[in-house]
């Protein structure tokens, strides 16, 4: 006995109780009607804070960049580049927005249809990539200081900045090709009306062209660079304790002819140089500790859940058997961590504002702090000849006068 392939009711964000053919995949058992009505209210608001907040952030991450920084770091470049693609990320929001406001019923064109879903894609692994590349720059500052002093320039820093567009936009251009408009009929109480719905990932005759992509962006967009970060940050985590805890129990104080007291140690796998509360090692180790916290936090609650629960939604589709409360399960999941994905736009901007350099004239450091600037250099050997001028400007201007005074006098 033949039967005929039931069909499935399964929204995933595209149309109320949007039908989805079962023609490609007759192995579901049975039809499911999940009620997602729920997301009419919920998404709305959570991508019109997304919007507000992204925006606002953004853009004085932006201003506060170009305005007020003289002297751009590899973390504020990167920054600078995380803020630019979570600006325009923002300004597609209000579209999504009036599309749920609307029931699913997309009136922008198939266009904007496209460009909209590729945007959050972009922007989503664009995020990903550029907290990548902020995650080894830390590596490569606390674990080995000299290679990110010799080979961390500016401009490699530019060029991997660039590299990471081309390679995001390569991975998600695709999405340009599924994404599209379609009409589809809207199911009420005694009547049927048709609306414009707007796919983000495939149609029903694509769909089974867009799995093999879709977990593809996931493998790549995510757990390649995540496998990246935890390595990182590991070796990190591990270079920070055995720092703190083979430092020398009695450091020696060397003074110099400036009178500034001066404290080096040189242990564990990296390098240790203490020299006060103010010095440039301690500042980077305690900006590294923020940033590992904070890029920890984003990733367990923006890019971890959608992933998975993404990826599971993806292949239950074209899996046998699928329970009905199992399809209800993870739709609502996904639902639920679509705008928390979404969040990562404006909580990126933490990064700049809890490891920002405080340069105000309340934080000055004291003098005897920039003379601890050179240590990399000198390590190098490079230092001693800008030290040492240093050394001769300081004491032409507190001794000038009695050596030009002792020099008449005829004395040595």
């Amino acid at each position: 006995m033949t039967t005929s392939a039931p069909t499935v009711f399964f929204e995933t964000e595209k149309g109320a109780d949007a039908q989805l053919s079962s023609s490609n995949n007759s192995s579901v058992a049975a039809s499911c009607n999940i009620d997602e009505s729920y997301k009419y209210i919920f998404l709305p608001i959570c991508y019109s804070f997304t919007f507000v907040f992204s925006i606002t952030l953004n853009f004085v991450v932006l201003y506060r960049s170009f305005r007020h920084t003289r002297h751009w770091n590899a973390s504020l470049i990167y920054m600078v580049n995380l803020a630019t693609t979570d600006f325009m990320y923002g300004l597609s929001l209000p579209f999504l927005v009036a599309s749920y406001v609307m029931r699913d019923d997309w009136v922008f064109g198939d266009f904007m249809c496209r460009l909209v879903r590729f945007l959050f894609y972009f922007n989503l692994y664009c995020s990903i990539f550029f907290l990548t590349c902020i995650s080894v720059h830390r590596y490569l500052g606390i674990c080995h200081p000299m290679k990110t002093i010799t080979l961390e320039t500016k401009r490699a820093v530019k060029g991997t900045c660039v590299l990471v567009w081309i390679a995001v936009f390569a991975l998600t251009c695709p999405i340009f090709r599924f994404a599209k408009t379609q009409n589809l009929p809207r199911e009420g109480k005694g009547s049927r009306e048709m609306f414009i719905n707007c796919w983000d990932d495939a149609i029903d005759k694509e769909f089974h062209d867009y799995i093999p992509y879709g977990v593809t962006l996931h493998f790549l967009g995510f757990f390649v660079p995540f496998s990246i970060i935890a390595w990182c940050y590991s070796r990190v985590v591990l270079t920070i304790f055995r720092t703190l805890h083979s430092q020398p129990p009695p450091p020696q104080r060397v003074r110099s002819g400036t009178g500034c007291e001066s404290v080096a140690g040189i242990g564990g796998e990296g390098m240790s140089i203490i020299l006060g509360a103010q010095s440039p090692y301690v500042n980077r180790r305690r900006k590294s500790i923020k940033t590992i916290i904070t890029i920890t936090l984003l990733f367990a609650l923006c890019f971890f859940p959608f992933h998975v629960t993404r990826t599971i939604f993806l292949l239950l589709k074209v899996t046998s058997k699928v329970q009905c409360h199992t399809l209800r399960m993870v739709s609502i999941c996904y639902k639920i961590t679509r705008p928390l994905a979404s969040f990562n736009a404006w909580l990126n901007a933490l990064l700049y504002f809890l490891t920002k350099e405080k340069n105000g004239p309340c934080c000055q450091k004291p003098e005897h702090a920039h003379h601890g600037l050179l240590w990399p250099l000198k390590m190098l050997g490079k230092g001693e000849e800008e030290e040492n001028e240093f050394e001769e400007i300081r004491n032409h201007k507190e001794n000038g006068p009695t050596d030009k005074k002792n020099t008449h006098r005829g004395l040595p």
